[in-house]
């Protein structure tokens, strides 16, 4: 197919410019390459386009017929090519994201701002599911994930581990106390989280020793959304599990207090996925960049022990 745009091109462009020679120059390349196409074209429609002379070169009339049907087709084309370079390496169209709810409002949100005020002429478009599996369907751009690849030969980024935190607030310890144990927690009101797909209420993720492993609670309450479950632990009502970058802002101002710290699991890791960046518009390549500089790493939403630890002090010193 490409070979035979050429072809045409080099037909056209000798007739518009009245020798072959000239049409060569015109597209870059050889005398000898622009008369191989020619003959090609020919060979491929089996009829003469040109009368040649060794000084002149004419139509024929079925040389006259497929111009005027080919002509109007090239620029379209050549049109529809220039536009969507355009939009390749412009800054304007739609730029579709999914990631889950439980990310977005800590982690997405300041990048998202950040990058509609570098870039007012793309439209975001941000789809908040954690089911999301047929990306190409779905015409996803950029896509972030606590998990492995929803598809496969997409390019996954890792930015950095997910930890998850038992949380209670101060007037919570002062009411309930302070689970010593992970088999204390069966005396305390926890919150289990419910699988928005499944409906299945999720047990903690917990590590004891060198091994990760489930944890069942009783739950004093349950949810599928993550800022519904916050809320209820920062009021005092319950103890929860919550992901380090929900919980950061509140375990630094002593909204919360870190619970069983040798208990925080780590195994999740939150990435982000895109396809090929060879063909990437500009714009997508931008928030790709943009999302890696300010999330990769990032020392703001992952805890040292040592700053888990003197939050826990301070928090029960309350």
């Amino acid at each position: 197919m490409i070979n035979e745009l050429r072809s045409v091109t080099t037909f056209i462009r000798t007739v518009e410019l009245g020798s072959l020679s000239k049409a060569a120059e015109a597209q870059q390349i050889s005398p000898q390459a622009a008369s191989k196409a020619l003959k090609q074209l020919e060979s491929s429609l089996g009829v003469r386009l040109f009368h040649r002379t060794t000084r002149s070169m004419s139509l024929t009339e079925e040389g006259q017929r497929f111009l005027e049907a080919a002509k109007p087709a090239l620029t379209g084309l050549q049109q529809a090519f220039a536009s969507v370079r355009q939009t390749r390496e412009g800054f304007s169209g739609p730029l579709r994201i999914v990631a889950p709810r439980s990310v977005v409002q800590h982690i997405i949100h300041p990048v998202l701002i950040e990058y509609c005020r570098l870039y007012p002429e793309v439209q975001p478009d941000v789809q908040l599911d954690d089911g999301v599996d047929n990306w190409v369907e779905k015409r996803v751009d950029v896509g972030f994930r606590i998990a492995v690849s929803p598809q496969d030969g997409l390019i996954a980024r890792r930015l950095f581990p997910l930890q998850l935190i038992i949380c209670a607030s101060p007037a919570y310890l002062r009411k309930y106390g302070m689970p010593k144990s992970l088999h204390d927690l069966s005396n305390h009101r926890c919150n289990t989280f419910r699988h928005a797909a499944t409906g299945r209420l999720l047990p903690w993720t917990v590590k004891e020793g060198d091994n990760i492993q489930e944890h069942y609670v009783k739950p004093a309450m349950s949810t599928n959304d993550e800022m519904l479950e916050l809320h209820a632990v920062l009021a005092g009502e319950v103890i929860a599990q919550v992901a380090a970058p929900t919980a950061a802002q509140y375990i630094r101002s002593g909204q919360l207090v870190p619970l069983l710290l040798e208990n925080i699991a780590d195994v999740h890791s939150l990435f982000l996925y895109y396809g090929s960046r060879v063909a990437q518009p500009l714009r997508i390549r931008r928030f790709i960049d943009l999302a890696v500089e300010r999330l990769a790493s990032r020392k703001g939403f992952v805890f040292s022990s040592e700053e888990l630890r003197q939050a826990h002090i301070e928090g029960i010193a309350m």
